[in-house]
């Protein structure tokens, strides 16, 4: 598994959760890293993504409420939850652009983490 997120939960509404996602050692040179979200038979939407110089976007329903960040150093994503509603039910996803070392080659690739389970209780 090359993105590990982790901070999934269950929690009621107006409480906050916060995720994090570690790339692995093999994943270098990381560019953009975000978070996107799939609720229960809804399609995979973005929800915040970061650059490496740390410059930040969030979609609508989110903003305000949630809080991307990145730690370079140790290759993380974090995704900080607040005033979550039942709405914010979804499986997150971390998602990162970087270079791996592969058959003898650098390649430029794209990864994404298992995705963990954010479940808001109304």
């Amino acid at each position: 598994v090359q993105l590990q997120a982790c901070g999934g939960g269950l929690v009621q509404a107006g409480g906050s959760l916060r995720l994090s996602c570690a790339a692995s050692r093999s994943i270098f040179d990381i560019d953009d890293m975000a978070w996107y979200r799939r609720p229960t038979g809804k399609e995979r939407e973005s929800v915040a993504s970061i650059t490496k110089g740390g410059i930040t976007k969030y979609s609508d329903s989110v903003k305000g409420r949630y809080t991307i960040s990145r730690d370079n150093g140790k290759k993380m994503v974090y995704l900080q939850m607040g005033s979550l509603q039942p709405e914010d039910t979804a499986v997150y996803y971390c998602y990162a652009e970087g270079t791996e070392y592969s058959s003898g080659s650098f390649r430029r690739a794209t990864y994404w983490g298992q995705g963990t389970e954010v479940t808001v209780s109304s």
